[in-house]
């Protein structure tokens, strides 16, 4: 009886801690996404960027090819389904390889791959998807930049994707896409509580000098920031 108290008391203590650190984490994710960083001052609106979401995923969507960036000469229209090569924009995501490898629906996620990405444990992969166009909508907006702040969006981006020997991006061989237009490559870092993919498309958004959350683990923190009226 002692020893069934003991084990009870201790599951009692688990128990609140891990509802004080949500219910921390929750609260610090409510009040740094609401803490907003300013876009930079008079630039010129020389490129169109747009930030896509579906609802819990962030994506940078970007022209595929300008006088900057050929991103078909990184991102290849042959490790998609379709090869089309007729397609205008690029969208990239960075995030745990596991979910997106492993997880194409809610029902399909596991306890095992739902830790290893709250805890650093494992991969992580880009998410890259061609699309035709782009049309606003609360849940994607377009963002004017210039030449110069692109430059470092560029430089961002491609400091995430894992390199070859030959300096290539790694495309993963994977059947586990989501469309006919899509591809998943190798990346840098590790997917964290502290680090997700919302987080990594909000740092890209201050890389560029754009409207951005101080720190953000959410799609909500971002997006309330361009939804509101101008």
């Amino acid at each position: 009886m002692k020893h069934l108290l003991k084990y009870g008391k201790w599951t009692i203590y688990a128990l609140a801690f891990l509802l004080g650190f949500v219910c921390t984490y929750l609260m610090v994710a409510y009040i740094l996404s609401n803490i907003s960083i300013d876009e930079e001052p008079e630039n010129s609106k020389d490129v169109s960027i747009y930030i896509l979401t579906n609802g819990v995923h962030t994506d940078l969507v970007l022209p595929i090819q300008n006088e900057l960036k050929d991103w078909s000469e990184d991102v290849l229209f042959e490790n998609t389904v379709s090869k089309d090569i007729t397609v205008k924009w690029i969208a990239l995501g960075w995030g745990d390889k596991g979910f997106y490898l492993n997880t194409p629906t809610w029902n399909d996620l596991t306890f095992a791959t739902a830790f290893r990405a709250a805890s650093g444990l494992s991969t992580t992969a880009i998410h890259t998807t061609f699309y035709y166009q782009m049309s606003e909508s609360a849940s994607c907006k377009k963002i004017k930049i210039s030449k110069q702040q692109y430059q470092r969006l560029i430089a961002y981006i491609q400091k995430s994707f894992q390199l070859d020997k030959d300096g290539h991006f790694i495309h993963i061989q994977t059947n586990a896409n989501y469309g006919k237009n899509d591809a998943f490559y190798e990346a840098i870092g590790s997917y964290t509580l502290f680090k997700t993919c919302n987080t990594w498309a909000n740092n890209g958004l201050k890389s560029c000098g754009q409207k951005a959350c101080l720190w953000t683990p959410f799609d909500t923190g971002i997006f309330q920031l361009y939804n509101q009226p101008k």
